[in-house]
């Protein structure tokens, strides 16, 4: 059953906390961007502003050119799973091994141009993998269907990998990736800049549990 997960993005820590307090009333898992003004153009609030309600599980998706740095610190705040891309210039197999050791979900984030064959050992050792359609450090970008020709290739690699899906999900295209086979829908702009939240997260759901198009 594949799941639709509110995204904050958010560059101060007052937009961080009025994100936090929208979704509160009704997200249970959330995927919190992280990003370095390197790997991606834009600077987010730093690990040390980061928090969320105890009840939530939470995916940290760390767009950052260096995860040695941040990997620590990161698993010191307990999340559910912690991301990296595939495309920094460190070797993350050591990440992957650090992060599950300490009991966290080892994620691994591939852009566009990449390949999975390219990142086997990567896919193979992680817990999930996320396909990124988006725009390094924004909210929005297009979701790019042909993307989801990777979620084949990715689960011939590791067939119980948990597959993610990061850029431009709404409304109108839900339904064609949980299809397609995503698991986890990640969703910032469709209900962040919505007038409605809660009740465009539960269209969402809805969406995505619908049994046929027709």
């Amino acid at each position: 059953m594949s799941e639709v997960v509110p995204t904050i993005l958010c560059e101060t820590a007052d937009d961080y906390k009025a994100t936090v307090e929208r979704l509160m009333p009704f997200a249970k898992r959330v995927h919190i961007d992280l990003t370095d003004g390197e790997f991606a153009p834009t600077f987010t609030v730093g690990v040390n502003q980061m928090w969320w309600p105890q009840e939530w599980e939470v995916d940290i998706h760390a767009m950052v050119a260096h995860p040695s740095q941040y990997v620590d610190a990161l698993i010191q705040m307990k999340p559910k799973t912690v991301i990296f891309h595939a495309e920094t210039n460190e070797d993350l197999l050591p990440i992957i091994q650090k992060l599950k050791a300490a009991g966290v979900n080892a994620g691994v984030a591939l852009l566009k141009p990449t390949v999975p064959s390219t990142v086997h050992d990567y896919i193979e050792n992680a817990d999930h993998v996320l396909v990124f359609s988006g725009d390094l450090g924004h909210y929005g970008g297009t979701a790019s269907l042909m993307q989801l020709e990777k979620v084949r290739l990715i689960r011939t690699i590791h067939p119980e990998v948990e597959v993610g899906w990061d850029g431009g999900a709404n409304v109108e295209n839900v339904f064609s990736l949980a299809q397609g086979g995503v698991d986890v829908v990640n969703c910032g702009g469709a209900i962040n800049k919505s007038q409605d939240p809660a009740a465009t997260y539960k269209q969402l759901v809805d969406e995505i549990n619908k049994h046929s198009v027709i």
